[in-house]
């Protein structure tokens, strides 16, 4: 990991500021979803992106049930089907 040299105090809530910079610099928007990571006692903050469940694969994704399949995925499925 790599210092950025920026230091911010938490609020009462428990809240930090994201300094627009980083935000510019990792494409974060307000309201886009973060994701919360812990590796040891390291806090890390990532852009969520949707993936397929099965494969982590994040484009062209079709929602099933609440689930986010990839069309690989999909016309794997569709394969298994077929060969009953």
């Amino acid at each position: 990991m790599k210092s950025t040299g920026i230091i911010r105090k938490m609020d009462e809530l428990g809240r930090i500021v994201l300094p627009i910079e980083l935000r510019t610099k990792l494409n974060i928007a307000e309201k886009d979803p973060v994701e919360i990571y812990v590796e040891g006692s390291s806090i890390i903050l990532k852009k969520f992106q949707p993936n397929c469940v099965f494969c982590g694969n994040t484009r062209n994704l079709i929602d099933y049930k609440g689930k986010l399949l990839c069309p690989k995925c999909v016309k794997s499925i569709s394969d298994l089907q077929e060969t009953k």
